[in-house]
């Protein structure tokens, strides 16, 4: 562990992208990590087929860290236009996690970003109730903007709700 390849993630990637993402942010295997939403939210936090209309999306990438023949992590861009990305389903395996794999894919997002969809900031929502991971980007670069975002509370798609209260607030960086 800790030598990584990066790369895009195609098709054939799909059932193995969908079980890291589960596995790292809801139910029981989520808990061995710190970044899991296992506490605010049950359910799926993605399905198949939005892993596959990401994919075929030329305005969105997934990124994969590959060890091996493993996939160790992600991390998606999207290319909003006007020189602003975003980046979303940051995810590293929880037997991985605090090793600096996370730094990374938000590292080769951010370049891919700058490389591919001509972006010059790159925007991300957090769940307002994670004050670690809001943390987490504060010290990547990543600073509030004031401005939140509602939850969709109630569209299963995106994980059932633990509690009433749950909101996004918006962070940015400047892309060199």
């Amino acid at each position: 562990m800790g030598e990584y390849a990066f790369r895009s993630a195609t098709k054939t990637d799909v059932t193995a992208l969908h079980a890291l993402v589960e596995g790292a942010y809801r139910g029981t295997s989520a808990k061995g990590g710190w970044t899991h939403e296992a506490d605010l939210l049950e359910g799926q936090r993605t399905d198949v087929e939005e892993l596959e209309q990401i994919i075929q999306d030329p305005t969105q990438q997934i990124i994969l860290a590959v060890d091996g023949d493993a996939i160790a992590g992600c991390v998606c861009i999207a290319n909003k236009g006007g020189g602003l990305s975003y980046l979303g389903m940051l995810t590293v395996d929880p037997q991985r996690q605090s090793g600096g794999l996370g730094r990374q894919l938000i590292a080769a997002g951010e370049q891919a970003a700058v490389r591919d969809f001509q972006a010059n900031r790159m925007e991300m929502t957090v769940i307002a109730q994670r004050p670690e991971l809001i943390a987490y980007y504060e010290r990547r670069g990543y600073g509030l903007t004031g401005q939140s975002r509602p939850f969709p509370m109630d569209d299963p798609r995106f994980g059932v709700p633990l509690r009433n209260d749950l909101r996004f607030v918006v962070m940015e960086k400047a892309l060199a």
